[in-house]
């Protein structure tokens, strides 16, 4: 096993949206699942001892998990670099507060500058809360990277690429609509949906301690933090046989770090996906599924997916 340069901690299916292509299938339903406060402690503790560059807290929604502001805490206080995938619906002020700590940085999709395009993706009128929490979250100079994703049908994307920049917004992504959890169109889930770089680096880890090669490919399960320590479901059979299983399916695709879905329409890959692209980013900068650049330091990198 090589290091692990991020480790996705999806803490909670609960969601106020409902976004019609989520691929965790979060709602208003959703639960916290069976890890606990305890769990998720004893995960960031051995993620920090595996040396594991970042945690990114997603969902479901995770500002809606009553432990993130601890879990946050301990990360940074580990040693780990730590990132929120929030919808940015609603921010109290004690989470202004805690995305405001040195090494917190946030992650936000977006998906139209048209409120009702935003609404018809997303179940609720989110648009002006988001946006507003953007551009409050810009104000404060709060690292964030923000995305679009484009289900076509005549979705508002490129504008909406455009609104984020004129927010200000140092990072912003594009991706197309990825066929799992409720983005099944006409596709099942499979290996032909994901980037390529499953496995490689990355791990996820679901509110059931479930740990995937990453937050598309829940229908690969390496093991359960549950039953096991990290390391070992990282280390085991398991874990070798579908990163095999992977690496098989990846094998025909073009070798290319920059691929074309996770770049902007008719756009080439910005040159700054390189593997070093500046000596204030992490060592790995080309794009995986991974925010490997800090978004202040460095270019807006346009190959960054969202996911």
């Amino acid at each position: 096993m090589g290091r692990i340069s991020l480790l996705w901690l999806e803490i909670t299916g609960r969601c106020q949206l409902e976004c019609r292509h989520c691929y965790a299938s979060s709602s208003p339903t959703g639960t916290h699942g069976s890890m606990t406060r305890a769990d998720w402690v004893r995960i960031i503790d051995e993620a920090a001892a595996l040396r594991v560059g970042m945690v990114q807290f997603i969902g479901g929604e995770p500002t809606l998990h009553p432990d993130l502001a601890v879990l946050v805490e301990h990360a940074l206080a580990s040693g780990l670099q730590v990132e929120v995938f929030t919808n940015l619906v609603h921010v109290t002020a004690e989470m202004w507060e805690l995305f405001s700590r040195p090494g917190v940085s946030l992650a936000t999709s977006y998906y139209s500058d048209d409120p009702d395009q935003h609404a018809a993706v997303t179940a609720k009128p989110s648009h002006a809360r988001t946006r507003a929490n953007i551009a409050e979250a810009v104000r404060r100079g709060i690292p964030l990277r923000a995305g679009v994703i484009d289900m076509g049908g005549g979705q508002r994307a490129e504008q909406a690429q455009a609104e984020l920049v004129e927010l200000g917004v140092p990072a912003v992504g594009y991706d197309r609509l990825r066929q799992v959890g409720r983005g099944v169109r006409d596709q099942q889930a499979s290996t032909a949906r994901l980037c390529g770089n499953c496995g490689d680096s990355v791990a996820a880890v679901s509110p059931d301690g479930a740990v995937w090669p990453c937050v598309f490919s829940r229908w690969l399960p390496i093991g359960n933090v549950l039953d096991d320590e990290l390391a070992a479901i990282l280390d085991s059979p398991a874990a070798d046989a579908v990163r095999a299983e992977l690496a098989a399916a990846f094998a025909g695709r073009a070798p290319s770090a920059c691929r074309p879905d996770c770049a902007p329409k008719n756009q080439p890959c910005n040159p700054d996906c390189g593997p070093s692209c500046n000596p204030n980013c992490q060592p790995t900068c080309s794009p995986r599924c991974s925010p490997t650049c800090d978004p202040i330091k460095c270019k807006p990198n346009s190959c960054w997916p969202r996911y």
